[in-house]
């Protein structure tokens, strides 16, 4: 197991344990609602982006509990993002790690109103953290300017459109990058980091985000529904705009391999957790080969 795996499972197995804390009991009413909520975020996943708040936190010297109320919005807020991309106005899927999406466990309504409510709640919970800019930073990243801006974008470039690749780029540093690079400017800025350091980590958070596409819109053709745990074949059966559609494969593990070259010649200028990003670049890159 690499370094970044091993990581991965421990603040993973971290971040899981503290959504008891902030989470609504099942038992709370409204229950249909409160269960289909616990059903998306406990679903499993790797957990990614609550694992790059921890490791930035720690890079900047944070140390206590606090960190947790950032990475358990940052968890809930992209469980939301992928309850409503499931939903059928948007990719309409039927599968997401390993388990019928909401919509197809519950009902259209309750997916939209379970992805809702844990939108709200992950901004409660990071409020308790008492960090205005941290809550700021998630919201940009989450708004018209982030991952809501590149979800449209997207929509409106499927069919088949020609598209070029800035609006390639564009959609993958928006929908997807604008989180990834939040959670290490949240961790960061839980932790106190300067404005130096908060520019470093920003970097390295846009040139893995958008790697992390770019591999995903690879695996959507060479992986299966089984290994990825969600409908795979989509993007292509939709006409999305993605790399692979734009260069093809081969050229786009190229890109994804020179955004994680960047990354890890970044990365060197971290603190004491550089070699847990470096891996971190490589582990998100590697799928792809």
């Amino acid at each position: 197991m690499s370094l970044s795996e091993t990581y991965l499972e421990t603040s993973k197995a971290r971040v899981e344990a503290a959504f008891e804390r902030f989470l609504p009991p099942v038992t709370m009413r409204p229950e249909r609602l409160h269960e289909a909520m616990r059903y998306s975020l406990l679903a499993g996943g790797k957990r990614l982006r609550p694992g790059l708040c921890y490791a930035a936190f720690e890079d900047c010297g944070g140390t206590g509990d606090l960190v947790d109320h950032g990475s358990v919005a940052l968890e809930m807020l992209h469980t939301f993002s992928l309850i409503h991309d499931d939903l059928p106005c948007m990719d309409d899927d039927d599968f997401r790690r390993g388990l019928p999406t909401c919509h197809k466990k519950f009902d259209e309504a309750t997916a939209v109103l379970a992805g809702d409510a844990l939108c709200i709640l992950a901004f409660e919970v990071l409020a308790r953290a008492g960090n205005a800019q941290a809550i700021a930073v998630l919201a940009k990243a989450l708004g018209s300017d982030g991952m809501l801006g590149g979800q449209v974008v997207d929509i409106e470039s499927e069919g088949g459109k020609v598209v070029d690749l800035e609006t390639v780029q564009y959609i993958h540093s928006h929908k997807t990058a604008a989180l990834i690079e939040a959670s290490l400017e949240v961790g960061a800025l839980l932790a106190g980091a300067t404005a130096e350091k908060l520019a470093l980590y920003r970097e390295y958070g846009r040139l893995t985000g958008l790697a992390f596409q770019v591999v995903d819109d690879i695996l959507d053709i060479t992986s299966t529904t089984e290994t990825l745990g969600k409908d795979v074949g989509s993007d292509i059966e939709k006409g999305k705009a993605t790399y692979p559609a734009l260069v093809g494969i081969e050229e786009s593990r190229r890109i994804a391999r020179d955004l994680m070259e960047q990354a890890i010649a970044i990365s060197r200028e971290f603190g004491k957790s550089r070699e847990v990003f470096e891996d971190f670049a490589r582990f998100i890159v590697e799928r792809a080969f």
